[in-house]
């Protein structure tokens, strides 16, 4: 759906009321929806769309998928997780996988950021240099 930038910028400024402290208050989220809804303004299927991508964009950001060669202790998981809360802040919730592809290392997904120490990444490099 093409979004005007009036609606962009519309819904942008919900989201920002609607997240005073950098998170999403879902209760002032969901009265916020429902007086779109109620009201109609113009173009207002356009902002609960740019309204959407905003949260989802948003939810994505505040998951972090930690994948790894095997799978890592208890030790480990708490250290990633502290290294990672420093960095992106507290509130982010972790999955785990086991990918044997990466040979060793770990590479952690949050949103659209790709933190990547494998193996396979650091020999892709080298293959490519040459």
């Amino acid at each position: 759906m093409k979004v005007s930038k009036d609606a962009a910028r519309t819904a942008s400024r919900i989201f920002r009321l609607c997240s005073p402290d950098g998170r999403v208050d879902e209760a002032k989220m969901r009265s916020a929806i429902a007086l779109i809804v109620e009201r109609k303004p113009r173009d207002y299927r356009a902002i609960l769309h740019s309204l959407h991508r905003l949260i989802r964009i948003d939810a994505e950001s505040r998951q972090a998928l930690v994948e790894s060669a095997a799978d890592l202790d208890t030790a480990s998981r708490v250290r990633v997780e502290k290294s990672l809360a420093d960095r992106y802040g507290e509130g982010l919730t972790y999955s785990y996988k086991t990918t044997p592809e990466l040979l060793g290392g770990v590479r952690i997904r949050i949103g659209d950021d790709v933190l990547d120490g494998s193996v396979k990444s650091r020999l892709d490099r080298l293959v490519n240099t040459f």
